[in-house]
């Protein structure tokens, strides 16, 4: 009988320290939802490759070349917190001749920059303005989107709309309702950014299009009669 009463007690003890929502019935559900954006930034990565006799020359018309181009990107409206140099490399050049022993034909000097466009409407004259001061690289282009969590909140909206209105479905199959929300999560990473594309300097007109931001949650409904 002591052993039965200590039972007992142990029994409703943990009892009142279970959770309500433990002991209910609930239906988990995911939903989701994406909205389409257009980029209203842009960056590019732009600069000069020169190639000369020797290792002081080609670095010498290099930077000529690239300070005119600086010149004309700053002249557009960039502020310089806005320009980040990105690669800068000085490499022999070889070429090998028909005994197979590579023969020094001279230098290859490179200076490429990382250019935010805060205003994509910029983008175009960015790029023909470098070009025609010498800019002769390019190496990718990447469309953003400047306030991308605050466009992502309009789909994280519909996405738990989406959630009530399947968690509603399953209630009404197993002759029940919703009732209070229990838990929400939202699942995946933020959407990325697009990777730089290889571009060749000069091939524009650049179409922005638009970026589709997804969100995707995880909600828990109490289930009542």
């Amino acid at each position: 009988m002591p052993v039965l009463r200590v039972l007992s007690v142990l029994l409703a003890a943990a009892l009142m320290l279970t959770p309500a929502h433990a002991m209910e019935k609930l239906v988990t559900v995911t939903g989701e939802a994406t909205v389409a954006v257009a980029p209203d930034a842009a960056v590019i990565r732009i600069g000069v490759t020169s190639q000369d006799k020797t290792a002081r020359e080609a670095s010498e018309a290099n930077a000529k070349q690239m300070t005119a181009v600086l010149a004309a990107i700053k002249d557009t409206g960039i502020a310089d917190r806005d320009i980040q140099t990105s690669r800068l490399s000085l490499q022999p050049q070889y070429d090998a001749n028909k005994s197979g022993n590579a023969r020094l034909t001279g230098f290859q000097a490179s200076n490429q920059v990382t250019v935010r466009i805060r205003d994509i409407d910029k983008l175009a004259t960015v790029l023909d303005r470098a070009i025609a001061s010498g800019a002769n690289e390019m190496s990718g282009i990447e469309f953003v989107i400047s306030e991308q969590s605050k466009m992502l909140d309009q789909a994280r909206d519909d996405a738990i709309a989406d959630a009530r209105r399947k968690a509603e479905l399953y209630a009404k199959a197993a002759a029940a309702r919703i009732g209070n929300v229990v838990s929400i999560s939202e699942e995946g990473p933020a959407p990325q950014p697009r990777p730089m594309q290889a571009m060749r300097a000069g091939a524009v007109p650049i179409a922005p299009g638009e970026q589709t931001l997804r969100a995707i949650v995880t909600v828990s409904y109490e289930l009542t009669p």
